[in-house]
């Protein structure tokens, strides 16, 4: 049961992602997408995988995505 409630907030949290218009928000929900395909992995017992998603999708891409789109924002000076 634990497992079909971490792919809905998995893939829900994707969607969602894919139709914010304000980047930021679909930077976050990348990352809460992240978290929960992490923890699924560690309830499937993938300890090393669980790490290397929670470190890479959990935290780094949505910073980096972060990160891109302040770097991108227009001035209004």
């Amino acid at each position: 049961m634990l497992e079909v409630v971490l792919c809905l907030i998995t893939v829900l949290s994707a969607i969602l992602a894919l139709i914010q218009k304000d980047l930021l928000k679909a930077a976050i929900l990348t990352g809460f997408s992240g978290g929960a395909l992490a923890v699924l992995f560690q309830v499937l017992l993938a300890p090393d995988v669980a790490l290397t998603q929670a470190i890479v999708g959990a935290a780094i891409v949505p910073v980096f995505i972060a990160l891109a789109v302040k770097k991108t924002q227009r001035s209004d000076d």
